[in-house]
């Protein structure tokens, strides 16, 4: 069995009386691609806090590469790509090596000039997500999709071990999201990162994951893509009859979640 980076046991949480996330349990493996999905209101962005350390938890526990969260000091083994949309103001007057350069911050500190160290770990991370003819233009003149590209080197430039991506496609062009997924596949592949992608949508990303959580304030499913098809396929059967899934709430393809 391989090393697992981030493993979630028994973990509650709630906000008031309202129950948000109820006994949740998860591995995830180092070198993995998982997709943890859910509907909107399913806990997910709560998770991802806990996980982050911008919630306390209440019960239960996360490890983060064998280590609890709470005594976690490393936090540059873990990037992390917002929702680009709700979170960055398109006209900010910066250029793409500036955003990526604001990457190393964890590593520098917030005011150290930067290095010829510095400025090719710039130039790599930006090479990886294939940017580097954008490294003098301001980011606003970029299009979504090549905005969180330039989020992504951010991330790389620090060396991470464990990318999490909240709803990356956020404001990316339709025409541009298999290509920003390739790019994360590839990272996995080529790169050995350990990826955790969060989202709504699984049929966008079923040919790219090879590990799959299903969320709804509980764990509903947690294996592979390929047998997460044929348990939505069971659950079609027994809830609807046809190609619909009540609790993921999406009609779906079973036979293309598959890997």
């Amino acid at each position: 069995m391989k090393e697992a980076v981030l493993q979630v046991s028994n973990l509650s949480f709630h906000y008031d009386r309202e129950e948000v996330l109820e006994g949740i349990s998860m591995d995830i493996e180092k070198g993995s691609f998982t997709g943890l999905i859910g509907p909107n209101g399913s806990g997910k962005s709560t998770l991802l806090k806990l996980i982050l350390g911008l919630l306390k938890i209440q019960k239960g526990t996360i490890s983060l590469f064998g280590e609890d969260s709470s005594e976690f000091k490393e936090r540059e083994k873990i990037g992390f790509v917002s929702q680009k949309a709700n979170s960055f103001n398109s006209a900010f007057p910066a250029t793409v090596k500036e955003i990526v350069a604001s990457g190393l911050t964890k590593k520098k500190g917030l005011f150290s000039l930067l290095n010829k160290q510095d400025q090719r770990e710039i130039y790599e991370a930006l090479e990886k997500v294939s940017m580097t003819a954008f490294l003098n233009r301001n980011i606003g003149e970029l299009s979504g999709g090549q905005q969180q590209r330039v989020f992504i080197a951010r991330s790389l430039v620090s060396k991470p071990e464990l990318l999490i991506l909240d709803e990356p496609t956020v404001g990316v062009d339709a025409r541009n999201v298999q290509s920003f997924y390739e790019l994360l596949r590839k990272l996995n592949l080529e790169e050995g990162m350990t990826l955790l992608l969060v989202t709504h949508d699984l049929l966008a990303v079923s040919q790219y994951v090879d590990h799959v959580v299903s969320l709804n304030q509980k764990v509903l499913f947690d294996g592979s893509a390929r047998d997460y098809g044929l348990y939505l396929e069971d659950l079609e059967m027994e809830v609807t009859g046809n190609n619909y899934t009540e609790q993921e709430g999406t009609h779906c393809d079973c036979h293309s979640l598959s890997v």
